[in-house]
């Protein structure tokens, strides 16, 4: 039987980088959520060992971090097997990153909006009740760095973000500021998917009134507010029938 060491070019050829472990989580949680071992046994910890040239220590560990995330378990007689997708942590960053290297999914992005359109306009309306000094001028501060993108000053991608994760932490609700990360990715990919549109950027306007109800302090506008701007971007990537035509202004980017 041919050895398996010449049938993983990815994982032979991915550098692992200065720490073992995670370099092989990298690459291991990569190949695994973008479908490398579809058609393969999972190799054992002796083969992965021997495959990236590590100690069977390192090589454990990184399969009981992998197992952590979801998307490995040992089972007797049967080794260690891949999971199915239902089982993986969605809500790890490592996971929403492999996640993102696979083909280019419109419903994937489609979850990440459904996602964000039940978390955001919640934590926009605990944010009009709840927000401080400081979290006012964070939300702000997001708002000019989007005004600053449009004129080429800031990242765009970034300047969207810092608004939203500033409103996320001025809910004030761990749970909802835990979300950013999620939060971050979606946007990361929705923005990009969005912005191949012709004439489709930010919408400032719609963000303003969302950072304009909170400062108000009006709880049911923040939250009507930040729901319309994400109901937006889910009607465009799912082809709806009011989904904006290319190039006829369409609204924010995010």
């Amino acid at each position: 039987m041919a050895s398996l060491t010449t049938d993983l070019p990815l994982l032979d050829r991915a550098p692992l980088g200065r720490n073992l472990t995670y370099g092989m989580l990298d690459n291991l949680g990569r190949a695994i959520v973008t479908g490398h071992y579809d058609q393969r046994p999972f190799p054992t910890e002796a083969e992965l060992a021997r495959q990236h040239g590590v100690s069977r220590s390192v090589t454990r560990e990184a399969v009981k971090m992998l197992t952590a995330k979801g998307l490995l378990s040992a089972r007797p007689r049967q080794g260690t097997v891949i999971q199915p997708s239902g089982n993986w942590n969605l809500f790890d960053t490592d996971v929403l990153r492999w996640l993102l290297e696979r083909k280019f999914s419109i419903e994937l992005l489609v979850h990440f909006n459904q996602l964000r359109v039940a978390i955001e306009p919640e934590a926009a309306a605990l944010a009009a009740g709840f927000a401080g000094p400081g979290d006012h001028r964070d939300i702000a501060a997001g708002l000019e760095r989007m005004r600053a993108a449009e004129a080429g000053e800031d990242d765009p991608l970034d300047a969207d973000i810092a608004f939203h994760v500033a409103i996320l932490r001025a809910s004030k609700n761990p749970f909802y500021a835990q979300f950013r990360d999620v939060v971050a990715t979606a946007l990361r990919t929705s923005i990009r998917f969005t912005n191949r549109i012709k004439g489709r950027t930010a919408n400032i306007a719609d963000h303003q009134a969302v950072a304009e109800a909170i400062a108000a302090g009006d709880g049911v506008a923040a939250r009507a507010a930040m729901r319309r701007l994400i109901q937006d971007v889910l009607t465009l990537i799912d082809g709806g029938p009011d989904a904006p035509v290319a190039g006829q202004g369409a609204p924010g980017g995010d």
